[in-house]
């Protein structure tokens, strides 16, 4: 358990070991969220926003039949040189 304390200001400073669990550094935002049982949970908004955007992308790689790194640069390739990259 770690306890911090709140400031004048509504400031509070986040104990070293949760700092390291939710891998926040200078300058993170923190999201706060209540759930359903009233209990608050804090939890670093650039690992969730990161979450957020795996899920919405679940299967897409698999529905643009993307299995490999050269698959991806293949992709890639035809975006910007059309069907075959230049020689």
């Amino acid at each position: 358990m770690n306890l911090a304390k709140v400031s004048a200001n509504g400031q509070v400073t986040v104990p070293v070991e949760i700092r390291r669990k939710l891998n926040l550094k200078e300058g993170d935002k923190l999201l706060f969220f209540e759930r359903s049982n009233g209990e608050v949970v804090i939890n670093n908004a650039s690992t969730t926003a990161i979450a957020t955007a795996q899920r919405a992308f679940e299967g897409a790689a698999r529905d643009f039949g993307v299995d490999s790194e050269e698959d991806v640069q293949r992709l890639v390739d035809k975006e910007r040189y059309g069907q075959s990259p230049p020689q």
